[in-house]
């Protein structure tokens, strides 16, 4: 075809010149744009046949989508209990209604019971929560004279979460099969795994495709900038076996990627989801986000309408939004056969950047978005990581976009868009590179039908295909793309497979309403008349249509209640006794008792946790490696390494037994700062997870992020919020907060540090006096330290001043927060100083007292220590910035010297430290200052190991050891002893009454022990050092001098009182 172009072009230049030849080029273009068999093809009967490739693969079926599977009408359930308005915060009392209808026992159809939410406007300063199977949330109208909900507060919550249980378990063989064939084409049903005698109908299976090396490998995605790795892009498609045959399988809904063996191939597992819930609705109310109308970028307040996931068989429709900063609705990766239908969202209130307004989002599969209205999102109708598909967009109108639709994250499969416009921005199926960071191909085997856009872009990866149909935009791509800027039959592909697979009334629910093509080219008079009569008035939208089935069923809703059809349904104020249990907490109070840190009497000690600060990702394969940080945010996912459930985090922490968890800002928001380029960025188009920092959004000018500038006087509340509560849990736990005011990783080393920190003069609205633009040095380096620990800068030291506060404030009623100045701190003794008087001003002022934590070098902190004013105020010495090495060579770098920590290693090479040494620096400080506490963090910034036995024997809190119970409350009774053990490597602590605990560092030396007192009676405890657990406990009677075959290496020794 191509030659024949070509020659055909020469022929026509020789012969009628360059005139012509712009017209066959013309010619060519729209060819270009047309395969030669169309991709479907309905024939006289309305039957619709698919052109295939060389390997089968077609466009698929994407009728599957949606409640049920699309193959039954949503419900109407019956209400079970009357919610109405009251004063103040309505969201325990609708919670307690859901709770209660979570309690009834479901009907044939597997639902509860609806909750009915009277006219009128309901104030949630929460979160409403669904997680019982059968529950339906049902308003009286989502238009005036309805129901409104209203988010207040400044929680970045979802207002409404529909949360299963992500308890998935695969059964072991034979419940998992390797997938025979060499090839499964896209929108296969049937499957080869050799022998489907382990298979029965009715099993839910996952049919698993692998991403290999090799496959990456084709589709580009190890180009720089994208970095895909084995395992992170696998795709799961969650089905049921509908037939099983002798050696094959079929499930009930098409694939969407193909299966390749020389790529992996596939696997079907066998599953059981006990915790996924199913039959559950949320439908007729409006939904609506407080914000500050002082700020049109607000970002504290609601970020979602919905949000679900670990959930299946499940709808929202004639629902309204308003204001929401995140999205309307937002599907997790769990979810499946789910409807979002007839909802309207409007005026979202939020900065205009990255994973803001994804109005009408999904990562699930089998997804149907019909008759939705979105206004002013950025991504209006999207899909997410490796979402398995089909999922389908029907009927979707974007008003006013500032931002494309289409999927977005890595290869997605299997989307439909029928019927979408997108006003004013584009419709794309491609790669999209590094936007975000590591995307790669976003859209794979995906459709545009009868659509409109500013413009289309539609490309083919590699070994799969993407098509436009019908599209009225500008297009670009090597995708196929067939009668561009003309009316495709079927109106709707998604409503013509309805039909074929289903029947004429299936198709009806689909109710086509807008965009019906009408001849009107050559009109007669008559018809002419008509249009002219058609014309005196705006155009029809679809949003109007959507609100006239609201109003039609706010009209219905309200007849129910006036006629007493709901007189059935319980009130809510005449429920049993509904009153929630109140969780008691636990108090366990953290304080220091003789120089020990303890919880309720008792030593802690345990692991220390430090979260991740930079780095990050989305994908659910990856994101968990990053490990805890309740200060990241991920809008519409939770999880580990995204946005987490602080009670996950404490008892997850709990159940490893860590009992520490250290906490700075992290080093910048924006994941593409993880380049470390010091570029300002195009476009606020900022990647998550997000490190948030502890100011506010301004709404003012843009930072090099491309968000709005910081204003430092100002907190933010979703962080402090986040940290408050983590620390209460924590207190409640008997878990320690370690609250590091700063991080000096902003302010030292490379320049990207700077970059998009709030501190920095170019991000922030405030007068800091710091140098911009900044020095860097070889336009690299940073040595911002002087400037920024300058606390002669008055306009400077007021904000420093503010903001310390801040920090003391959040935490004022918690006992078991520590208060140090930064992490990775080796400031002047000026700003320590500076600090300290802050703090004891505060404490002046309020009455409140703080665990304060000096933890800065050796010898600032040695000068703080002797000062007769600021000493005393000192609770906790952190040994952190210095040690001694194997031989007791002191390793103190000054401080003031504006060198990061791994700066001064790499000048003073020190030694490693040893068991003997950390026993050295631990009790020098505690026999100097024994009612101080002292803990030994060395081994963060120093070669130094994290023996806890070492600092236990030193007198050091917070170790990271077990301890039997009973020891942990005798413990800070003791102190270290000498002249107890005289061997080499054994050291003892003893107390007042006469316990002894000995740590011999190999346990093949004899233990001498030398008594203050005659014989006596003897409890000898052996311990084991790894698990805390006593491992013989036996009785003896002793003169004085008592030599013992080790055990173990460590033995509580107490006296038997008689």
């Amino acid at each position: 075809m191509q030659r024949y172009l070509q020659a055909l072009m020469m022929l026509v230049f020789r012969t009628f010149g360059k005139l012509c030849l712009t017209c066959v080029l013309c010619l060519v273009v729209s060819l270009a744009f047309t395969s030669a068999q169309p991709s479907v093809r309905p024939d006289d009967n309305g039957k619709l046949n698919y052109a295939q490739d060389e390997q089968g693969n077609a466009i698929p079926d994407f009728s599957y989508c949606g409640y049920d599977m699309a193959s039954s009408d949503i419900p109407q359930v019956t209400v079970r209990v009357v919610v109405k308005p009251a004063d103040g915060d309505d969201g325990e009392r609708i919670q307690t209604a859901i709770d209660y209808v979570a309690d009834l026992p479901k009907d044939s159809d597997g639902y509860r019971g609806a909750v009915g939410l009277a006219p009128g406007e309901f104030q949630v300063a929460g979160q409403i929560l669904i997680r019982t199977s059968g529950v339906v949330l049902q308003g009286s109208g989502a238009n005036k004279g309805g129901t409104t909900v209203l988010a207040t507060g400044q929680d970045r919550r979802a207002l409404i979460k529909v949360m299963g249980v992500d308890d998935r378990t695969i059964q072991d063989e034979p419940g998992i099969q390797e997938i025979r064939d060499d090839y499964v084409n896209v929108g296969a049903y049937i499957f080869n795994v050799g022998s489907a005698d382990s298979f029965a109908v009715g099993d839910s299976v996952l049919i698993t495709r692998p991403s290999t090396a090799e496959w990456i490998q084709e589709v580009g995605g190890r180009a720089e900038g994208i970095g895909w790795k084995p395992g992170s892009r696998d795709i799961y498609w969650d089905r049921k076996i509908t037939q099983v045959d002798e050696d094959s399988i079929t499930v009930d809904a098409p694939i969407t990627t193909a299966l390749e063996k020389h790529f992996g191939g596939g696997t079907v597992h066998i599953y059981d989801w006990p915790g996924r819930l199913q039959h559950v609705g949320i439908e007729d109310v409006c939904l609506q986000s407080s914000y500050s109308e002082d700020n049109p970028k607000d970002e504290d307040h609601s970020w979602f309408g919905i949000t679900m996931d670990n959930v299946q068989n499940a709808w929202v429709r004639r629902t309204t939004f308003e204001h929401f900063a995140g999205g309307a609705v937002s599907l997790g990766r769990n979810t499946k056969s789910i409807t979002v239908e007839d909802c309207i969202s409007l005026a979202p209130i939020s900065e205009i950047g990255g994973y803001r307004r994804h109005t009408f989002f999904t990562l699930g599969q089998l997804t149907l978005f019909n008759r939705c209205w979105s206004e002013s999102g950025r991504h209006d109708f999207s899909v997410g990581h490796c979402a398995p598909g089909p999922n389908a967009f029907v009927q979707c109108h974007a008003d006013r976009a500032l931002g494309e639709s289409g999927p977005i994250e890595s290869w997605a499969s299997g989307v439909l868009y029928d019927n979408v416009r997108i006003d004013g921005s584009d419709l794309q199926l491609q790669n999209r590179w590094n936007d975000p960071p590591g995307t790669g191909w976003a859209a794979a085997n995906c459709l545009l039908w009868q659509c409109r856009a500013a413009n289309v872009r539609c490309f083919r990866p590699p070994d799969a295909n993407n098509w436009t149909i019908g599209a009225w935009a500008t297009p670009a791509g090597d995708g196929v793309f067939e009668s561009s800027s003309d009316f495709v039959k079927p109106q709707s592909l998604y409503q013509a497979q309805l039909r074929q697979r289903l029947d004429e009334s299936a198709a009806a629910r689909l109710d086509l309403i807008l965009g019906k093509p009408i001849a009107a080219t050559n009109p007669s008079y008559q018809e002419a008349a008509h249009f002219l009569e058609q014309s005196e008035l705006p155009a029809k939208q679809l949003v109007d249509l959507i609100e006239d089935n609201i109003a039609r069923a706010t009209e219905e809703l309200a007849v129910k209640f006036e006629a007493g059809e709901l007189n059935d349904a319980v009130d809510l104020e005449n429920l049993p006794n509904q009153e929630a249990l109140q969780k008691v907490a636990s108090e366990k109070e953290v304080s220091v008792e003789n120089g020990w840190l303890v919880a309720n009497g008792q030593l802690i000690t345990g692991k220390r946790l430090t979260p991740t600060w930079w780095r990050g990702k989305l994908h659910p394969e990856e994101a968990e490696s990053f490990g805890h940080n309740i200060s990241r945010f991920v809008p519409g996912r939770e999880g580990v390494g995204l946005t987490e459930d602080i009670q996950d985090v404490v008892e997850d922490m709990v159940a490893k037994s860590t009992a520490v968890y250290e906490h700075h800002y992290g080093l910048w928001y924006d994941r593409r700062r993880d380049d470390h380029l010091m570029v300002r960025r195009a476009d606020g188009a900022v990647a998550p997870p997000f490190y948030e920092q502890p100011f506010a959004r301004s709404g003012q000018g843009l930072a090099w992020d491309g968000l709005s500038k910081y204003d430092l006087t100002k907190e933010n509340p979703w962080y402090w919020h986040r940290l408050k509560a983590f620390a209460q849990q924590c207190e409640e736990n008997g878990l320690v907060l370690v609250h590091q005011n700063y991080f000096q990783h902003n302010i030292l080393e490379a320049g990207a540090h700077w970059a998009d920190c709030p501190w920095r003069p170019a991000n922030n609205i405030n007068e800091t006096g710091l140098p911009e633009p900044p020095p860097y040095i070889g336009d690299k380096r940073l040595f911002m330290a002087q400037h920024f620990y300058d606390v002669a800068n008055p306009n400077l030291r007021e904000l420093h001043r503010r903001y310390i506060r801040q920090c003391l404030d959040a935490f004022k009623d918690r006992s078991n927060v520590i208060q140090m100045t930064s992490a990775e701190f080796t400031g002047p003794l000026e700003f320590v100083q500076f600090w300290i008087d802050t703090i004891v001003e505060w404490e002046q002022e309020t009455g409140n007292k703080i665990l304060l934590g000096l933890s800065c070098t050796k010898d600032v902190q040695d000068v703080i220590l002797a000062d007769p004013e600021r000493g005393p105020h000192v609770d906790i010495i952190d040994i952190r910035y210095w040690t001694y090495d194997k031989d007791f060579k002191l390793y103190a770098p000054e401080g003031g010297k504006y060198l990061a920590p791994r700066q001064h290693m790499r000048q003073m090479r020190p030694q490693a430290s040893s068991f003997d040494s950390i026993v050295k620096a631990v009790s020098e400080y505690r026999s100097i200052y024994p009612e101080k506490v002292v803990l030994y963090n060395a081994d963060l910034v120093c070669r130094s190991p994290n023996a806890g036995w070492a600092v236990v024997m030193g007198g050091g809190s917070l170790p990271n050891v077990s301890l039997p119970p009973e020891l942990a409350r005798e413990a800070p009774r003791m102190l270290p002893v000498d002249n107890v053990v005289k061997g080499n490597g054994q050291w003892s602590m003893a107390s007042q009454d006469g316990d002894l605990l000995v740590y011999t560092e190999t346990s093949s030396d004899e233990l001498a022990i030398d008594f203050a007192t005659n014989a006596k009676t003897l409890r000898l405890r052996w311990i084991d050092t790894e698990t805390g657990e006593i491992v013989e406990d036996t009785e003896i009677r002793s003169e004085k001098h008592l030599e013992l075959s080790p055990k173990s290496k460590a033995i509580w020794i107490s006296e038997v009182k008689p």
